[in-house]
């Protein structure tokens, strides 16, 4: 039996990382996640020490700086991850001869219109942490033809801080929450993008520039933050607790360093043409997760 193929994992202490690595993989592949104590993809030395040693077939990249408003005060942080720590990579897959699959995000368009968001739809990216996602994309293009660039949005899990954990977090902490009600956007179970990440990876090992391109993915249904927020209170309810009032206010409401997206929407049709991928509701994703983060309070 010939050995299994070898997908590095960088970025795997994240919650999408967590998951993946965590999935069980086909007997022909073999997962190796790498946090940034072992794997700083900003740092050349260190990308292609790791690269020497692990001998990936493909890496997924799902490293990054995510902290968007804090990116605003430490643009060379933002910058060093998302932009450069992409290209470094890229260009380490090329010299190596293999493909590289790269998590990007919905903040690489400005939002303005409605309707959903499609790959060749042009960018407006705006604040540090689009514009860093954005240059980071472009670096992988140039770089690196076998490639895919997966943006999502509004990833939850268990692991790790998101949307979700933050809601629960205000249990018993506040009688209400203010939650801005016009951003509207697609949640994504970080499960189910590390599922999909896993079939992505599998099919670019075996056809690498055939399924190369710019692709979404995000769980099925659009809501808003203020419903998002709605629905996790009423999951935690169903376990007796005393919830706060959530009441939706506008993006003026709640104002914020960097701009976020008014619509965040994104049309998955490619993604799941091209790789089978599947997209639950992320309404029928979201009660686990509640569960999880609940149990380890």
């Amino acid at each position: 039996m010939s050995a299994p193929r070898r997908i590095l994992v960088a970025g795997a202490g994240g919650q999408v990382g967590r998951e993946l690595t965590e999935l069980p993989a086909p007997p022909d592949i073999e997962l190796v996640g790498l946090d940034r104590a072992t794997l700083d993809i900003a740092q050349v030395d260190v990308v292609n020490a790791v690269f020497e040693q692990a001998r990936p077939d493909i890496v997924v990249n799902l490293a990054a700086y995510t902290a968007v408003d804090k990116a605003e005060a430490e643009p060379l942080a933002a910058f060093a991850a998302n932009r450069d720590g992409a290209g470094i990579l890229a260009q380490a897959c090329r010299r190596r001869g293999i493909a590289l699959v790269h998590v990007s995000t919905d903040y690489v368009f400005d939002g303005a219109r409605p309707g959903p968001w499609k790959e060749d739809d042009p960018i407006g990216p705006a604040g540090v942490y689009a514009r860093s996602k954005a240059e980071g994309e472009e670096l992988v293009r140039d770089a690196l033809p076998e490639h895919v660039i997966l943006r999502t949005s509004w990833v939850f899990g268990a692991h790790g801080r998101n949307f979700v954990r933050t809601m629960l977090d205000r249990i018993g902490r506040v009688p209400e929450l203010r939650v801005v009600d016009d951003q509207r956007g697609c949640p994504t179970a970080a499960q189910d993008l590390a599922r999909a990440l896993l079939t992505i990876a599998g099919k670019m090992l075996d056809r690498p520039r055939a399924c190369a391109g710019t692709f979404h993915y995000c769980n099925a249904g659009v809501t808003t933050w203020f419903r998002f927020a709605q629905a996790v209170f009423a999951r935690a309810k169903a376990h007796g607790l005393d919830v706060p009032r959530v009441i939706p206010i506008p993006t003026s409401g709640y104002p914020t360093p960097a701009p976020r997206p008014a619509n965040s929407e994104l049309d998955c049709t490619k993604v799941v043409a091209t790789f089978g991928v599947t997209r639950p509701s992320w309404r029928d994703r979201l009660p686990p997760v509640v569960d999880a983060i609940l149990a380890q309070r």
